[in-house]
């Protein structure tokens, strides 16, 4: 008697669905252990540079004052930028640059009321921008590949700089940036428009932004979204800087205008671009430096993002700075670099997607399966998260790895001893690296060439401090407060505390 053969185990789409929930599971896993990583060395970053002494007023203690009118639900008032350009200290940040997005960051002033505060958040919000950036990655890459691409923008150079100097606004900015981009190709755009309007409560400029993305967006053929984006941005540009910035006590064109060569006016500047294209050509690489800037925007991903029409959405911003007469704007040294490094990210991802389906298109027998070109695009994800790796010794993050950078510089105990002898709640003028260690007790303006008036003065006479032009001049600038009636306090090392009895 012979038995029937079995038949083979169904199996039901819930036991199916169990590995693809796992494996899901084991992604979240991993790409919030990168996440937390780097959101704790950014912090680290940061944290060591202010308890060292590096960090300055020129930027930090300007957010910090801001953020704290915030959580007292008062104004956003920054005195140290007021009293610089002799507006007064009641002077709004938001005149300044225009980021009333700091406001979402005041209920953490509650948890603890410091410039420590914005340093975490910074480092938190930048982490976060390799969430969408991973999911970006993986539906055209692959999930292995988002994880390389993830790390790659972790450890990037622009991300790094930002990290590396103080608290900027430009935090935000990656993070909103990205999801803005993954949400609009996911075809989620309400997902997508919130994201792009809080990239405009960033910063004044940042509806060039939002009007590059609609402008790529109707290249790709979704034109009324993108006529959309474009207005969206335009219209808010204009209202933030010829309405709510004036209405918030903004002079005129504003404080960092830097386009003299060119105008007065937006109008002025771009007539003069339109007059001489040439002209304006040649300024976006002239001098050097702003080539070096482009190459390392471009190279570490290894030029992919020119292959996508994302890149565009780059550009404004990108000419905004090399068109301007200042220096610092154009080189990799700050966090200016950071606005844009999420959008060519995800260009380089689009290019090297795009890339590969042509050439999937055109050799079907080379590239196999469900992903065109999926091993040559993990090869090249392998290649951008090794570049990347390769390029963090050269940027601020290298610091991490350098023993010195946690001991800080000899003078640091004489610059701690300074500010102790400083009363709380009381005005101070110090010195722009040690404005910082006093701003959360203190109201900090910067000390300079011009003096406010200020009960105490924390001063370096050793060391070369922004704004002044040299050691020699901050030397003067004591002796002309002894002369005017201070008293020396304390003494060591370069650091003078000054005090006026009355």
């Amino acid at each position: 008697m012979t038995t029937a053969p079995e038949e083979p185990i169904k199996r039901t789409p819930r036991s199916l669905d169990v590995p693809a929930f796992l494996r899901l599971r084991r992604h979240g896993l991993t790409l919030g252990a990168l996440v937390a990583l780097a959101a704790t060395a950014y912090t680290v970053l940061g944290l060591v540079k202010l308890s060292t002494f590096k960090a300055s007023i020129f930027d930090l203690a300007i957010f910090d004052q801001a953020v704290r009118g915030y959580a007292h639900f008062g104004p956003p008032a920054a005195p140290s930028v007021g009293a610089f350009y002799g507006q007064g200290m009641d002077f709004l940040q938001i005149a300044d640059h225009f980021s009333p997005i700091l406001a979402v960051l005041a209920p953490l002033y509650w948890i603890h009321d410091g410039p420590e505060t914005l340093i975490v958040a910074q480092g938190v919000l930048l982490a976060l921008a390799a969430v969408p950036v991973w999911h970006y990655t993986r539906r055209r890459l692959g999930a292995g590949s988002a994880h390389l691409v993830a790390v790659a923008y972790l450890v990037s150079w622009p991300v790094a700089q930002a990290a590396g100097f103080d608290f900027h606004e430009v935090a935000f900015v990656p993070l909103l940036s990205a999801i803005m981009i993954e949400r609009a190709d996911a075809g989620r755009l309400r997902y997508a428009v919130p994201a792009a309007l809080g990239i405009l409560l960033v910063k004044e400029d940042m509806g060039l932004l939002v009007a590059a993305f609609g402008v790529y967006l109707f290249l790709i053929r979704r034109r009324l979204e993108g006529v959309g984006f474009v207005l969206f941005g335009l219209g808010a540009l204009m209202v933030i800087r010829g309405v709510l910035m004036p209405l918030a006590g903004s002079a005129g064109a504003g404080f960092h205008w830097a386009y003299g060569s060119r105008g007065a006016t937006l109008g002025e500047v771009g007539l003069s671009i339109v007059r001489d294209p040439l002209g304006a050509l040649w300024q976006m690489v002239s001098p050097e430096v702003k080539v070096d800037t482009l190459a390392f925007l471009l190279w570490p991903m290894l030029l992919t993002a020119l292959l996508s029409p994302l890149v565009l959405v780059a550009i404004p911003l990108v000419a905004e700075r090399f068109l301007a007469d200042r220096p610092q704007w154009w080189g990799p040294e700050y966090q200016y670099n950071a606005f844009i490094v999420a959008i060519l990210v995800c260009a380089a991802v689009d290019g090297v997607h795009r890339l590969t389906r042509r050439l999937s298109a055109r050799f079907p027998e080379r590239f196999p399966g469900k992903i065109p070109g999926r091993g040559l695009t993990g090869r090249w994800a392998f290649a951008v998260c090794v570049i990347g790796l390769t390029l963090v010794p050269r940027f601020a993050l290298g610091n991490l790895l350098e023993s010195s950078f946690y001991q800080g510089d000899p003078y640091v105990t004489a610059a701690r001893e300074a500010v102790a002898k400083v009363p709380d709640g009381v005005v101070v003028e110090a010195a722009n690296n040690v404005g910082p260690a006093l701003s959360a007790r203190t109201t900090v303006l910067l000390w300079g060439p011009q003096a406010y008036g200020a009960p105490w003065i924390v001063a370096d006479v050793t060391r070369w401090t922004f704004p002044f032009g040299a050691p020699e001049v901050q030397q003067q600038r004591v002796d002309e407060a002894l002369r005017a009636g201070y008293v020396k306090v304390y003494e060591r090392d370069g650091y003078v505390v000054l005090n006026h009895p009355s």
